[in-house]
Order: structure tokens, then C-alpha cells, then sequence
């Protein structure tokens, strides 16, 4: 009962809204200044910049190192504090 009382108004608001929206969609035009000019015509494609085998390498390489050497301190810390220590399972000598 409660719920059918408080949705003959919320129905009324949607709908409203919902005829304010179409209104004002009319009288709105988009505008992407960035893709081309008032006149319409569309601006130059940008410079783009060579990305090279060289600038991925340099951009790859020091990234793994220090993934690297992140990784290896934080077992060094956690092993020393007794927090992880790796199991010596000798089931590979067979």
C-alpha cells in the first residue's frame, strides 16, 4: 500500500523529466572543436612521434629490473622475519 502510494508520484517525476529531456535535446548541437574547424573541415591528422624497438626496450627493460629487485627484497624480508620461509621438500631426487 505504501509502495503504490509513493510510485503514482515518482511515475510522475520520471515522466516529467523524461519530457523536459526530449525538449532540450532539440535545441542542443554537439560540438567537437577538437576534430575539425567552425567551418566543418577537418583539422590535420597530428604529428605522430617514431616509438621504435629501441624506446620499447628502454621502456621495458628498467621496469623489469626494478620489478626484480623489489620482488627479491620483499622475500629477503619476509624470510628473515620468519613471516614465509620456503619449505625444503627433497621429493626431486629420485
Amino acid at each position: 500500500m505504501i509502495v503504490s502510494r509513493l510510485a503514482n508520484p515518482f511515475n510522475a517525476a520520471i515522466h516529467q523529466l523524461a519530457r523536459q529531456s526530449v525538449r532540450k535535446e532539440v535545441n542542443v548541437t554537439r560540438q567537437m572543436s577538437g576534430v575539425h574547424f567552425r567551418s566543418g573541415a577537418l583539422k590535420p591528422k597530428p604529428g605522430e612521434m617514431p616509438f621504435g624497438l629501441f624506446a620499447i626496450i628502454c621502456a621495458v627493460i628498467p621496469g623489469l629490473f626494478v620489478g626484480a629487485t623489489i620482488s627479491k627484497n620483499v622475500a629477503n624480508f619476509l624470510e628473515e622475519n620468519d613471516l614465509f620461509v620456503p619449505s625444503d621438500d627433497d621429493d626431486d631426487e629420485d
